[in-house]
């Protein structure tokens, strides 16, 4: 019962350092400050994603991550895909969108490496050339199958991160690695609690993405409670802490 206790308030202690990390990495004077309303945010090129004319001769497949609108930026992110073909001089961008539409999967709903409401992206995946090539159809494949495509919850999920996780889990050679503040990552149907982690290698159980622990080669050792997630990446070595993501 003591060490209960402990274990509780560790973690209790852990989310508030955490959330006051966050609170501070998002009040730090930016560069590109976010707009004051949803009309007004930056919505513009990040100036990340490689020119596909001048790259027409290579397949690219990339996964980005930004902080979400408002608020809630300081506890999650939204994260999305694109890709080209080898010939091609445009990307498709596949994410999930809880808005404008029942079917939550949405193709081509802004540029590919666009500010997401006034947040600057991060490149989380990028692989190129015959590789690349080779997992687009997976990708495709894994986008046709994704089993929420009409259902959307920001908490416990599925959402956004439900979404590129499932792609992540269909298509190994992706070596995703979703952060550990990716809220609906591990959230799984109650008929299916335990399966593969998001990056496709290891093992997760997860019920319904509110208590659950993964052991993955790309996620280390990661606990779930509530949706919050703490753990330790062992392949490159980092704390992986709820609200803040990576660090290390």
């Amino acid at each position: 019962m003591i060490a209960m206790k402990w274990l509780t308030l560790g973690f209790v202690c852990v989310l508030l350092l955490s959330l006051g990390y966050s609170y501070a990495k998002a009040t730090q004077p930016r560069a590109e400050p976010a707009g004051q309303s949803w009309s007004t945010a930056r919505r513009d090129s990040a100036g990340i994603a490689p020119d596909p004319h001048k790259l027409k001769s290579i397949a690219i497949v990339q996964i980005y991550t930004a902080p979400t609108y408002g608020w809630r930026g300081l506890v999650a992110v939204h994260p999305w895909i694109i890709f080209k073909r080898e010939g091609e001089t445009q990307f498709t961008r596949y994410d999930v969108i809880s808005w404008g539409s029942t079917n939550v999967v949405r193709r081509n709903y802004a540029i590919p490496d666009g500010y997401w409401f006034g947040s600057q992206p991060t490149l989380l995946v990028d692989h190129r050339g015959a590789q690349a090539e080779m997992m687009i159809p997976q990708i495709e494949a894994a986008i046709k199958n994704y089993p929420f495509p009409h259902t959307y919850h920001a908490w416990p999920g599925p959402n956004s991160n439900t979404f590129i996780a499932h792609i992540g889990r269909e298509v190994p050679d992706l070596k995703l690695d979703l952060p550990s503040n990716a809220i609906g990552k591990d959230y799984r149907a109650i008929t299916n609690p335990i399966g593969l982690p998001p990056s496709g290698r290891g093992v997760q159980v997860s019920i319904l993405g509110v208590l659950g622990i993964t052991l993955g080669i790309e996620e280390g050792i990661e606990v779930n409670i509530l949706g919050l997630n703490l753990g330790v990446d062992i392949k490159d070595p980092a704390l992986r802490l709820p609200f803040v993501g990576r660090v290390g």
